[in-house]
């Protein structure tokens, strides 16, 4: 008797003996957040068991690496899915890239804003707290995070700009913090890197921040982190920065098991520390 790995309606959650979940299934279900011309963006939900519409839980909303070119959504439904275990709503979003849209980094950080403020327009439908709604990502993704709490404009036209676009938390995967002259992606953003750069835009209300670097990133260094953390310091600002010796760019992905764990657990705890877990 043969038994099919692929059971329609079934969904396999493999966990680690700490309990993070190292492989997610499809989404609960997908809600398009924005229509830009031909382009129609979905956010991808993960929710809770028994989740319910008059719950008010936190959520958070990540965004995929791939340097503003490409990438999918579902380079994050491993977290997603591990977090929605632990109560949050947990959603990966669409943004538009270069390769599909022929868009710019400034179409990405408009989007991300668009996600954050859909979201907390909808919380009462969702059973979100629109108090608790926290953004993550890696890579380029991570500059979309970072860039929808730190920087100012980039929204997109005709949205309601009296619903906040600032997300409340970050965790961010080896991200894009510095579009300067000596920074990532410089070529593609110098007209406006000042405005688009998370580093050079930080306040005071830089919301608690946690993220996650490999020292042997050959794309991002980690004296950009470094000077990341050391200027939300100076701010009163919350920012806990964990390096991992050895590691590349990219090496929190789920694929990469050991250290996919290690970084989710160091999430938990930054997530629990800020009553959203």
């Amino acid at each position: 008797m043969t038994i099919s790995l692929v059971m329609v309606g079934i969904m396999l959650v493999a966990c680690s003996a700490l309990g993070v979940v190292i492989e997610g299934g499809e989404p609960d279900e997908s809600r398009v957040f924005k229509t830009v011309g031909d382009a129609s963006l979905k956010l991808y939900m993960f929710y809770p068991e028994g989740h319910q519409a008059s719950d008010k839980r936190p959520a958070i909303v990540f965004f995929f690496g791939g340097g503003w070119m490409g990438g999918s959504p579902s380079q994050f439904y491993p977290h997603c899915k591990h977090l929605a275990v632990r109560g949050i709503v947990a959603i990966s979003a669409e943004y538009r890239v270069q390769k599909q849209h022929k868009t710019t980094p400034r179409e990405c950080v408009k989007d991300g804003k668009s996600a954050i403020r859909w979201i907390r327009r909808h919380a009462a439908e969702l059973g979100v707290d629109p108090a608790r709604i926290a953004a993550g990502g890696g890579s380029a993704g991570g500059h979309v995070a970072a860039a929808t709490a730190t920087t100012k404009g980039f929204e997109e036209d005709g949205e309601d700009l009296s619903v906040s676009s600032r997300p409340d938390a970050l965790v961010l995967f080896n991200p894009v913090f510095d579009n300067g002259p000596d920074g990532y992606g410089y070529d593609r953003v110098k007209a406006y890197w000042q405005e688009i750069s998370p580093l050079h835009n930080l306040d005071g209300n830089a919301p608690p921040t946690v993220v996650f670097f490999g020292t042997k990133d050959k794309h991002v260094p980690v004296s950009t982190a470094e000077a990341y953390k050391q200027r939300m310091d100076a701010l009163g600002r919350r920012c806990d920065l964990h390096l991992y010796e050895g590691q590349p760019h990219g090496f929190f992905n789920h694929r990469n098991t050991e250290y996919y764990v290690k970084t989710v657990e160091e999430m938990d705890r930054f997530l629990e520390s800020i009553d959203f877990l």
